[in-house]
């Protein structure tokens, strides 16, 4: 049975929980601005997360190059590089292979070449559009607001008329 706070997320089961963690603290730090630094006690806490694993996590983000790490009294984790330079795909592939193929959907393994599933050519293609999701995707656009739809709609809307109460 699947935990009820996994699955009301959106996305759950996508990506492990170790990547998961990588994308939230990169994203976290990313929007402390150019320079933002933050120590793994204030990432932990502030993210929710497990302190040692989030150490371990982001310790493996700075040897993929995504993070640079400093130690002492002014130390902590912060962007090796300019978030627009970042993609998803560098901060989740030292945790899931999203750039392997993709097994197949009903067997559980690829697809023989000569004896594809019911469902590998439809499979394919969402797995192609995960793939470039994670790989056109930068920190950049993840920390951008955009305009509240509603907010943005509320705002385009004419007036409403009031309707005059009967007498």
């Amino acid at each position: 049975m699947m935990n009820a706070r996994k699955a009301a997320r959106p996305g759950a089961g996508m990506l492990s929980q170790t990547a998961e963690y990588a994308l939230r603290a990169a994203v976290h730090l990313a929007r402390l601005g150019p320079g933002g630094r933050a120590t793994v006690d204030r990432l932990a806490a502030e993210l929710d997360v497990p302190r040692n694993y989030l150490s371990k996590t982001l310790h493996a983000l700075a040897r993929a190059g995504v993070l640079a790490s400093n130690r002492g009294p002014r130390g902590g984790f912060g962007l090796a590089r300019d978030p627009a330079a970042i993609t998803l795909l560098e901060i989740v592939a030292p945790f899931d292979p999203v750039e392997q193929a993709a097994g197949c959907l009903l067997r559980g393994s690829p697809c023989p070449p000569g004896d594809p599933c019911a469902a590998h050519d439809r499979w394919r293609q969402v797995a192609e559009r995960i793939q470039a999701f994670f790989r056109h995707t930068t920190l950049a656009d993840l920390v951008r607001r955009p305009a509240r739809a509603a907010g943005a709609a509320a705002r385009r809307a004419p007036p409403r008329r009031r309707r005059r109460a009967r007498r």
